[in-house]
């Protein structure tokens, strides 16, 4: 992509620079809102600059850390650079890089772990304490300085808003034909002043397809041409296929049982192996005209929008292996009728997910016999990547769908617990769970109705015996018997793991 520039306004021209001048504008002990979403829309080298200044005052005995937030995960160029040079105090609200990550598990970086739809407004409350710089990417500036948004919206308008400065990166790798799929909604009003969101379907625009800026808040304009990095996802596994196929089998009886429409109802889905393999299924299934709003575009969602399964898909971002963004790049003009980015305060609002009637698909660490999903920590302390926007959907969805393999590490560790070691989710917004073994539909059943179905459905036959044990001596030995548990046994199984490194 590349070629001329795509700064077309005078005054903000004039502020072009390196990225290395950018970031020498950016002091210590300051809270940056940068954008990117899950490895789409970041900036590529002003971050990177960052980070060289950071190391060097490192060298030179002066402590330098800033706090960063975005929209989700960002690459390695931001979240993997600052970290590895120790230069974040506080990030939020989710991270999916593993030097972040070593740092967050080793007291070394704090780590507030926010559902995606509350970031936004807890900025605009002052939850969060001052905003004092943004950076973001754009694709584009025009003549009168609105900005073209870039392959991901996240909290940008929030932080261009918000922030004292603004530095942009002006990406011209950047597809062109992104111009005019946003949907900027500046609609959104602090209490006592809210009103309805008037959004009531899926492919609904109820925004602006650009930024509104302030420019006399702009103190650099950086024109860069890298482009977004996402891993490829590998090719489903055994076990995702037959997540995906207890899903679809369940869909179709809620169909015929006249508890979903014959098209569904729109989809979410979390990004990962399993949620590829239940998109694959859906695109080869017997559903058509398909809608999805969700937070990110996946390979899985692109092949539905190819072969016309998928009709419309809302979300803040692209998650697309390297092989679909180049196919998506290649191809925009065809996708994007069907697509439409927002901001995620917007594509994970509750009152949008509630009145639309989303079918939820997330991913999870484990559950316990009683419903509760833990999705962000090993072994109960060690955070993985966040919440994201699962507990925006699950809370709000018409039906939430948690799915994991039933064991991990080589069968070492049970998916299915008698007790979660951290709760995300509680019992009270999980309907239905999924592993390879099966499926549990929750819906309408007590504690205990709910610990015999996950049990018999989606345990381990390795671990199944064990829960029905635990779970029969706790119903004779539990002072209470309406969510019957051992305290003393509890989380034995996650205490063996650590001891011994099996449950």
């Amino acid at each position: 992509m590349g070629g001329a520039s795509r700064v077309l306004n005078t005054a903000l021209r004039s502020k072009i620079m390196s990225a290395s001048e950018a970031a020498s504008l950016i002091p210590s002990g300051v809270n940056v809102g940068m954008s990117g979403f899950t490895g789409a829309g970041y900036p590529k080298e002003v971050p990177t600059e960052l980070a060289k200044r950071i190391m060097d005052a490192n060298l030179h005995g002066r402590k330098f850390k800033i706090g960063v937030w975005t929209g989700a995960s960002t690459a390695p160029e931001l979240d993997g650079a600052l970290a590895m040079v120790d230069g974040v105090e506080m990030r939020l609200p989710y991270q999916s890089d593993p030097t972040c990550r070593k740092r967050i598990n080793a007291g070394e970086m704090e780590y507030i772990d926010i559902h995606l739809s509350h970031v936004a407004q807890f900025v605009w409350f002052g939850f969060l304490g001052k905003l004092d710089v943004a950076v973001v990417e754009v694709s584009g500036i025009l003549e009168d300085g609105r900005l073209i948004p870039s392959s991901s919206i996240g909290n940008n308008k929030t932080w261009l808003d918000q922030a004292d400065k603004i530095i942009l990166e002006v990406n011209s790798w950047q597809n062109p034909l992104l111009e005019g799929m946003h949907d900027i909604y500046y609609g959104t009003n602090l209490p006592p002043h809210r009103q309805p969101i008037p959004l009531v379907r899926t492919g609904d625009r109820i925004g602006e397809p650009y930024f509104k800026i302030d420019p006399n808040k702009v103190i650099a304009v950086v024109e860069t041409s890298s482009p977004d990095r996402n891993s490829a996802f590998s090719a489903p596994d055994h076990n995702s296929r037959d997540i995906a196929g207890h899903i679809l089998e369940f869909l179709e009886h809620e169909v015929k049982k006249g508890r979903l429409p014959k098209d569904l109802l729109p989809l979410q889905s979390g990004v990962g192996n399993i949620a590829n393999a239940v998109l694959a299924g859906l695109n080869d299934g017997p559903f058509e005209n398909l809608t999805a709003y969700t937070e990110v575009l996946q390979d899985g969602m692109l092949e539905m929008i190819k072969s016309g399964k998928l009709s419309m898909a809302s979300a803040t971002a692209f998650s697309l292996s390297p092989s679909a963004l180049t196919e998506l790049n290649a191809d925009l003009a065809r996708f994007k009728d069907s697509i439409i980015l927002r901001p995620q305060e917007i594509s994970n609002h509750p009152e949008v997910i509630r009145r639309l009637g989303v079918i939820a698909m997330n991913g999870m660490i484990e559950a316990d016999i009683y419903g509760n999903v833990n999705s962000t920590h090993v072994m109960g302390t060690q955070i993985m990547n966040g919440i994201g926007g699962s507990g925006d959907f699950a809370r709000n969805a018409y039906i939430s769908i948690f799915m994991t393999p039933s064991q991990a590490k080589g069968g070492q560790i049970s998916c299915i617990v008698p007790m979660a070691s951290h709760v995300d989710h509680t019992e009270h917004d999980v309907q239905v769970l999924v592993t390879e073994q099966g499926l549990a539909d929750l819906r309408g059943l007590s504690p205990k109705q709910r610990a015999k179905v996950i049990i018999e459905n989606c345990a381990h036959p390795n671990f199944k015996p064990l829960l029905m044990d635990y779970y029969k001596r706790s119903l004779n030995l539990s002072p209470g018997k309406q969510t019957p548990h051992l305290l003393d046994e509890a989380l034995s199984w996650h205490l063996n793991y650590l001891r011994k490194g099996s449950m």
